[in-house]
């Protein structure tokens, strides 16, 4: 049996890790996998298709609408003058597209805790 004290600041990152987990695309693979029983690799190509097919609407300026989830829309800034926060210089800021994201009202009523969670999205 190891009677060593756990290093403190290891345990205290894998608590705030588990506070705030992160939902990735292998996570995602795994549970079309887990729910829908379709093999690994369908999964995967499958989230993959997903995340191209969402990259290149937006490429084309084209917005993004996931019903009861949110908006991801593409907006345009226009050209700014800004400043270089360590000299102070003033420098010129280009026009830029940016792409933004709404969530649905749903979705914003889950996290807050006014509604639960429908089983839909878990």
């Amino acid at each position: 049996m190891n009677d060593q004290i756990p290093n403190v600041p290891a345990v205290s990152a894998l608590l705030q890790s588990l506070e705030t987990p992160t939902l990735t695309k292998a996570d995602l693979a795994e549970l079309l996998f887990d729910r829908l029983g379709l093999n690994k690799r369908e999964s995967k190509d499958m989230v993959e298709a997903f995340f191209e097919i969402v990259h290149a609407s937006l490429v084309q300026g084209q917005d993004v609408k996931l019903s009861g989830f949110g908006n991801f829309n593409v907006r345009r800034k226009a050209p700014r003058p800004g400043r270089n926060p360590r000299t102070g210089e003033s420098i010129p800021i280009k026009a830029r597209q940016v792409v933004t994201f709404h969530p649905s009202l749903k979705l914003k009523a889950m996290v807050q805790g006014d509604v639960p969670p429908s089983g839909e999205f878990e």
